[in-house]
């Protein structure tokens, strides 16, 4: 496994990680035993750095991944955590106040059997008041760095512009990473016109969901995705000429994901310890880049026929 620094933290992360997301059956149901099987079989084969957060399942990533962290040694991974998006009952919740971030971060602590957080970040700042991102949330979380509860500080979001703007508006280097998912993938790379000003200020990056959160899988989309039709239709066209060719999109997905050496890492999420182990051997081979351009080219052609046609 290939490891690189994530920006000036000092954590040397694997160009692979292990998103735990699918922990919390955010994607479809899970086997407990074969999920926390899937943490071990990730942390045995370098994949140490591991992301969650309390929104994920509404608690229940965190708590899976907690019984899976109980049985490790604590120097054998890295762990990322989120503060400001929650949920109960299933009904969302938000709540970005210094105070709540604080409380988060010690019942993650507990939920997750661990002393002390690697990474905190800031959870998808998109639904905040920014400005509060800024003036409370971040400082409570620096505060708690301070004490050595926190290792380190990050932000994560959908749009890179809010990103930048937080960061632009924080004192510095109080950012010293950044989260974002569905932009370095194959059906869309805007993530590349950012890092110029990430590095600059120092920034470490990590990419997320490199299967788009499932447009590039032959299995497809949950029902809550928020793709438009078109952009479905042209991936899931991209999907099957993959499969033609015999090289399933989500080997050709993840092997471009993690082919930028300017981005660190790549989180993929999975509850069966099969898939990580398939992943693992995907990065391990040789890209195919003619299929990349090929790929590109399908998704991109069909899109411009179905606006056309809409």
């Amino acid at each position: 496994m290939e490891y690189r620094d994530l920006g000036k933290t000092g954590l040397k992360v694997p160009v692979l990680s292990f998103g735990a997301s699918s922990l919390g059956g955010v994607f479809h149901s899970i086997k407990e035993n074969e999920a926390i099987k899937a943490v071990f079989t990730a942390v045995e084969n370098g994949l140490n750095f591991i992301d969650v957060s309390p929104y994920y399942g509404h608690y229940k990533a965190e708590t899976v991944l907690g019984k899976a962290l109980k049985e490790l040694p604590r120097e054998s991974f890295i762990i990322s955590t989120k503060v400001g998006r929650y949920g109960k009952d299933g009904v969302n919740t938000w709540d970005y106040s210094g105070k709540r971030a604080t409380e988060s971060v010690y019942e993650s602590m507990e939920r997750l059997n661990i002393d002390h957080i690697d990474l905190i970040n800031v959870h998808d700042v998109e639904f905040s008041d920014m400005n509060q991102v800024v003036n409370e949330t971040l400082p409570a979380l620096v505060e708690l760095k301070k004490k050595g509860i926190v290792g380190h500080v990050g932000i994560t979001d959908l749009q890179l512009e809010n990103l930048k703007w937080v960061i632009e508006n924080s004192e510095p280097d109080t950012v010293e990473s950044v989260l974002n998912f569905c932009h370095y993938s194959l059906n869309d790379d805007k993530l590349v016109d950012f890092l110029d000003f990430f590095e600059e200020k120092g920034i470490g990056i990590i990419n997320a969901s490199p299967f788009s959160m499932g447009l590039l899988t032959q299995r497809g989309i949950p029902e809550w995705h928020p793709a438009p039709k078109p952009l479905v239709t042209a991936c899931e066209k991209a999907a099957k000429y993959c499969a033609e060719q015999g090289y399933p999109i989500e080997k050709l997905a993840i092997q471009f994901s993690v082919s930028n050496s300017r981005i660190p890492t790549t989180l993929f999420s999975s509850a069966r310890p099969e898939s990580v182990l398939q992943n693992i051997k995907y990065i391990e081979e040789p890209i195919d880049w003619s299929l990349v351009e090929k790929v590109k080219e399908i998704i991109g052609e069909q899109q411009r026929v179905s606006w056309a046609n809409s």
